[in-house]
């Protein structure tokens, strides 16, 4: 199995971890606020050192790739593709809230049913979202959500929903419906969690071309609906 060097950086909080069969064997993070530039690339040089120290190739990069602030995942796609073009491997994009659902799965408390739900902070009413089932695939594609009592009520009407990350908090007394439940826990995406995701991209070939990728900012989504917006009559 490759030794992967997982990044992510597309909140407030910084994570480095280096994984290989399963097993987490380098985790580092950092929750000073917004210290992804102090302290990402100390994190990098440290992880290669530890698989150099033991005679462990790196065998690929894999980034959070968004959505999440613009300052941030630019610093850690620059890190990134910097790793890959110095080492000659490939580069693994992993959505960020699909790293954030990692963890819920792992709850013992959640029906079969289940649809969970990572919502990044926005400003004011706004997050953004992802609906994914309990075998992590998309029910409801990364959107812009302006959260309202009616939010997500289709799919609510039909199934549980968890919600939960740094944009759930200020929804649940928003969204009110009797589906709807929200975690505490499990605020924030970390690196150690990409392990699962970025193994299984690994066996299926699922790299990114190094030289024209970029992530997901928070951006995307105001350009993508400033043009809806002019298209309106």
């Amino acid at each position: 199995m490759a030794v992967i060097l997982n990044i992510e950086a597309s909140t407030e909080i910084c994570s480095v971890s280096l994984c290989e069969c399963g097993e987490v064997f380098f985790n580092r993070t950092s929750e000073k606020a917004l210290s992804h530039a102090e302290v990402l690339a100390p994190f990098v040089e440290e992880a290669i050192a530890t698989a150099d120290s033991r005679a462990m190739k790196i065998d690929a990069v894999a980034l959070s790739c968004g959505p999440g602030s613009y300052t941030s995942l630019r610093i850690a796609s620059s890190t990134a593709k910097g790793v890959c073009y110095g080492r000659e491997i490939p580069l693994i994009a992993i959505p960020t809230t699909k790293i954030m659902a990692v963890p819920v799965l792992f709850r013992d408390d959640l029906p079969e049913d289940a649809l969970l739900c990572p919502m990044i902070d926005a400003r004011r009413n706004e997050v953004y979202a992802t609906i994914y089932d309990r075998a992590l695939n998309v029910k409801m594609e990364t959107r812009a959500e302006v959260v309202t009592p009616d939010s997500f009520a289709q799919l609510l009407d039909e199934q549980p929903i968890y919600f939960f990350g740094n944009g759930a908090e200020k929804c649940a007394s928003i969204i009110t419906h009797k589906n709807a439940h929200f975690l505490d826990k499990h605020k924030n995406p970390l690196a150690k969690w990409m392990m699962p995701l970025a193994e299984r991209a690994w066996l299926d070939g699922n790299f990114e071309d190094i030289a024209y990728f970029e992530p997901f900012y928070l951006k995307n989504f105001v350009a993508t609906k400033s043009k809806d917006l002019l298209k309106t009559p």
